[in-house]
């Protein structure tokens, strides 16, 4: 309301899709079955439902999939994927499985499934991401 009060008639709120409200649930999209996590998702439009009760204006939810929001490859993306495949391959010829590569600079490792699905991952709120976020005029709902 005040970025209205001032003339920025538009505002662009993003949501994560593990985001809930203080004190709430997940919004989930598809539920825990044998061999599949639960899909979470939705609280976009859960916030926009809320955003148009609260302000009486219009609100828009969008969800952007994978091809938008990564953007053009970088090199160190292509190199990326380049060092994720073949470690990959290196693993199969390795006789592992059910494992995942990841990086933990400067190696690429092997990561047991069960260790990587094993919690939800949530980012700190006093890390530099978030703190650079907050410089720049970003806001988080807390």
């Amino acid at each position: 309301m005040e970025r209205d009060r001032s003339g920025r008639h538009f505002s662009v709120i993003v949501t994560a899709e593990g985001a809930r409200p203080k004190g709430g649930k997940h919004s989930v999209v598809a539920e825990k079955i044998p061999g599949r996590v639960e899909r979470l998702g939705g609280i976009g439009q859960r916030v926009c439902t809320e955003l148009e009760t609260i302000t009486g204006k219009e609100a828009r939810a969008v969800t952007l999939g994978h091809l938008l929001r990564g953007g053009t490859p970088t090199s160190f993306d292509r190199l990326l994927s380049l060092r994720f495949g073949a470690a990959s391959v290196r693993a199969l010829e390795e006789g592992q499985s059910g494992i995942m590569v990841a990086l933990d600079p400067p190696t690429v490792n092997y990561v047991p499934l069960d260790q990587s699905i094993s919690r939800l991952k949530t980012v700190p709120l006093d890390c530099d991401t978030i703190l650079t976020a907050r410089d720049l005029g970003i806001a988080f709902g807390d």
